[in-house]
């Protein structure tokens, strides 16, 4: 019965996002209640049936996620892909705010299987320490974009430093791994198990769907010196900057 409560609970947020974009006249506002939702069903799962260690792994993400990227719109232009569609509004509510509703429900199904079962110790502090060096990743992540787009010597550079030396997207990364962690601590029973597609379905996303491909597109195209950091730094994955020629 949880998952009802959770499904309505996702449709009338993203129904209440899309009603203040339109008053807004500024659709990006979808990508504050992204990790907002995350943190609704968490909360929903808490209180009807349990689940503490992965409700509140979930919210500390979920809430971060949209504090942060909610700071960061105000301070710049809509996203041109919303901009694009502004006069569409039809279309972005199916293509982007339904779309994404029923993504967030889907990803979360581990949150909300949760609270049905133990996982063994190990498998609990496994999944507690890749849900930690995701959400370390993510959020220094963050924090060094943030930083380096506030200093005026960082125009038309590359943040080629800190955690983006060795990963082109340590904020994706970190993303990704935060799911696998949140999975692991709901893998007590073979369909719990099942949820599998929660973490792989964001990891796609993130790496090979609307998060990494559809940024770099854009900055390759209107930053000097980007496709050099790309054939010299992981796509996604954390490793060594390469020294000689060739795209990872």
């Amino acid at each position: 019965m949880t998952f009802a409560w959770t499904a309505v609970a996702v449709a009338a947020l993203i129904l209440a996002t899309f009603a203040v974009a339109l008053r807004r006249r500024r659709f990006d506002t979808i990508d504050s209640a992204w990790g907002l939702g995350f943190a609704l069903v968490a909360a929903v799962t808490l209180a009807r049936e349990g689940g503490v260690p992965t409700a509140v792994l979930t919210l500390v993400w979920g809430l971060r996620l949209a504090a942060h990227i909610t700071w960061r719109n105000r301070r710049g232009g809509e996203d041109p892909r919303y901009a694009r569609m502004r006069q569409e509004p039809g279309r972005i509510f199916v293509r982007v705010y339904l779309t994404q509703g029923v993504v967030l429900w889907v990803v979360s199904l581990p949150v909300q299987v949760a609270p049905h079962g133990s996982p063994p110790l190990w498998l609990t502090c496994l999944g507690v320490g890749v849900w930690l060096v995701g959400f370390v990743f993510e959020a220094v992540g963050d924090f060094q974009l943030q930083r380096f787009r506030a200093d005026p010597a960082s125009g038309g550079r590359v943040l080629d430093t800190g955690l983006w030396r060795y990963t082109r997207h340590p904020n994706y990364f970190g993303d990704a791994c935060a799911w696998w962690g949140l999975y692991l601590l709901a893998c007590h029973s073979w369909p719990a198990a099942a949820t599998i597609v929660s973490p792989l379905i964001m990891t796609a996303l993130l790496a090979r769907g609307t998060g990494k491909p559809m940024l770099e597109r854009d900055l390759v195209t209107r930053r000097p010196g980007y496709a050099d950091y790309v054939r010299r730094t992981s796509g996604f994955l954390p490793l060594p900057p390469k020294r000689g020629p060739g795209t990872v």
